[in-house]
């Protein structure tokens, strides 16, 4: 199963990888054509696997707030947050690789309180300042159990276009799909400070089954 971003990259990429296969079929050294068309079907693979949608089921659980994406915990710190709170929050920071599943998922079910695009730079995703230099989203959502909860996609090196469903005003769907990442980043989760949380630095997580943190 595959993501409706990737539709129009998979058609483009199948039609090119047919076209060298094609053509290479016509070249009279043997180890160059096999060459050619390897690389064609090892490219065609790799936006298949990066552009995969693997079916979730996640358990609805206000209690719970699930990792929004598939990668690995990189920051796990008390920070302050000053684009929506103005004060101090769990901050938890997951990298994601070329090669991880990048759809975002909304870490919890409630009311869509708050979206917005902002433009800017392409720092490496685990730059200290990615988060508030980069092209970035940031999304609230809030429910009875957390209060509001904070979680920004942001760009990195590779991954230069952010998609983002949520509106506001939209009722948020705990581990239904929030927006997908194009080729590459991060998420950051902005948490309560008294949020018990569930993970550890440098482990890897799955998006819509792990449990990032609980009341």
């Amino acid at each position: 199963m595959f993501h409706k971003e990737g539709y129009k990259i998979i058609i483009v990429t199948f039609i090119i990888v047919a076209a060298v296969v094609l053509t290479a079929d016509k070249i009279d050294i043997a180890w160059m054509k096999y060459l050619l068309q390897g690389i064609a079907v090892v490219f065609l693979i790799l936006i298949l696997q990066f552009f995969r949608n693997p079916k979730r089921v996640t358990p609805q659980n206000d209690a719970h707030v699930i990792a929004p994406v598939d990668g690995k915990v990189v920051v796990i710190e008390e920070v302050f947050e000053k684009e929506y709170f103005n004060e101090k929050r769990l901050q938890v920071s997951i990298f994601m690789s070329p090669i991880n599943v990048h759809v975002t998922r909304y870490a919890i079910g409630g009311t869509v309180k708050y979206s917005k695009y902002h433009p800017g730079k392409y720092l490496v995703a685990w730059h200290p300042k990615s988060s508030e230099e980069n092209e970035r989203t940031t999304i609230v959502v809030e429910n009875d159990t957390y209060g509001p909860i904070l979680y920004r996609q942001i760009a990195g090196a590779l991954a230069r276009r952010i998609i983002n469903y949520a509106e506001e005003g939209d009722q948020a769907i705990q581990g239904e799909d929030a927006g997908f990442i194009k080729f590459g980043s991060r998420v950051d989760l902005f948490l309560p400070l008294d949020t018990n949380i569930n993970v550890q630095l440098n482990q890897t997580v799955k998006g819509g089954v792990d449990v990032i943190a609980m009341k």
